[in-house]
């Protein structure tokens, strides 16, 4: 499986691409993938600091997709800012992260971290201790997500 993230500086620059770019090089990809999907996030806020789409200081990127009941979407969005954000923050070896938003309740959670290890002790420190106090079962009808080791030669 792979993974690919794609940062655009508007939605302008990303709809111009759809319209001009997309189909050509997409033709041109033609049977080099099964089952792919594409879901367009919008960034509603930082993890840590101003987030950057640059890689070269990660090694991992812990990617979450959740969707969220109707009825607690603010509550979800309050806690990931309230309680996960300053969390992951206050971890050693977060390097920076995103959170953004989609049609149908959608929520995707970027972090980078320096190294596996890193994310690793943010886990088993804290993760069980949050998702009671955020009431994240509450919040979420499914989750989905994964633990991506980056390939520096994927980067561009």
């Amino acid at each position: 499986m792979a993974h690919v993230f794609a940062f655009w500086e508007s939605r302008a620059f990303y709809d111009s691409f759809m319209a001009r770019s997309h189909d050509r090089l997409a033709s041109t990809q033609s049977g080099t993938f099964k089952d792919g999907q594409v879901k367009l996030f919008d960034h509603r806020f930082d993890v840590k600091t101003g987030f950057e789409p640059r890689f070269t200081d990660a090694d991992v990127v812990r990617v979450a997709h959740s969707r969220v009941h109707e009825e607690r979407v603010e509550h979800f969005a309050l806690m990931q800012e309230k309680v996960w954000n300053p969390a992951m923050a206050g971890s050693p070896g977060m390097v920076r992260g995103l959170f953004g938003d989609a049609p149908g309740n959608e929520f995707l959670v970027l972090s980078m971290w320096q190294s596996a290890a890193e994310h690793g002790k943010y886990r088993v420190e804290r993760v069980e201790r949050l998702t009671l106090r955020a009431q994240t079962a509450t919040d979420v009808a499914a989750l989905a997500g994964d633990i991506v080791d980056l390939e520096p030669s994927w980067t561009v």
